[in-house]
């Protein structure tokens, strides 16, 4: 699949030139959907199918490293407030120095000001700051039988004490099945009900505005053949406060309707 969002080049010409996407298109695509981000529910969010070509995610997906052999960003250990596991199965690197050079050009285009102009047209947020730290962000993988509990993330950059404001996931997983699961889901601020599903399908890019009722996750367990992961790339994006009061949260765990 190609994707009209990109510049013509092969993976290696596009992403060693760090100027991946089409910016005049990228622009026009904001835009034009600007008004359904702002009305999405069940908050401000927007699928994007093809983002990504599946040449350029299958190119990136050769470079994946394999995160075993990466002690130290293993998702073991969270727990919901009545100790329930809050995910397993799940592993992620936010080092730039540990991934492969196509990798971190990725990364750098992403949190370049051209990128982060596009992301504020579409959503109305600005001036947005990338995060040099890809603090909890990178590469994230889950393995078969993993999940994520549904959850508001962390507000604030630990290092730099930013204000959290939008999300953006890219999936990089070609030739993904549906029925293995690992459905992005979209809760509700009450948490009665999921309100969108987003299968990870490769290529595909999700943003989303992140507050303290911006409840998302894969809470079900992956049923994807073993050798088989359901792999993304994560970069947030920040404001500064302003002088405003915005308290500091760690991430928000939630329970699913009839857990007890």
């Amino acid at each position: 699949m190609a994707s009209e969002l990109m510049r013509e080049g092969t993976p290696e010409e596009l992403l060693l030139d760090c100027h991946v996407f089409d910016y005049p298109r990228l622009m026009q695509f904001a835009e034009t959907h600007a008004p359904a981000y702002a009305a999405a529910l069940p908050f401000p969010h927007i699928v994007i199918d093809e983002f990504l070509s599946d040449d350029f995610v299958r190119f990136v997906c050769a470079r994946f490293p394999d995160l075993r052999e990466r002690p130290g960003q293993e998702a073991v250990s969270a727990q919901t407030e009545d100790g329930r596991p809050a995910q397993a199965g799940k592993r992620w690197i936010s080092r730039e120095s540990a991934v492969d050079l196509a990798i971190r050009c990725l990364y750098w285009e992403l949190n370049s000001g051209a990128f982060l102009g596009f992301l504020e047209r579409l959503t109305g947020i600005a001036p947005l700051l990338p995060d040099p730290y890809l603090a909890g962000g990178g590469l994230h993988e889950t393995q078969r039988g993993g999940f994520l509990r549904v959850h508001a993330d962390f507000n604030r950059q630990p290092e730099l004490g930013l204000v959290r404001r939008l999300n953006l996931l890219v999936y990089l997983n070609p030739d993904w099945n549906p029925a293995w699961g690992g459905d992005l889901e979209l809760w509700d601020a009450d948490m009665t009900q999921c309100v969108q599903r987003v299968a990870p399908l490769g290529g595909r890019c999700v943003v989303f505005s992140t507050s303290r009722h911006s409840f998302h996750g894969h809470p079900h367990p992956l049923a994807c053949p073993e050798g088989q992961a359901r792999r993304s790339l994560a970069m947030y994006y920040y404001t500064h406060d302003g002088g405003a009061a915005v308290q500091r949260h760690e991430t928000l765990w939630q329970a699913l309707p009839g857990e007890s």
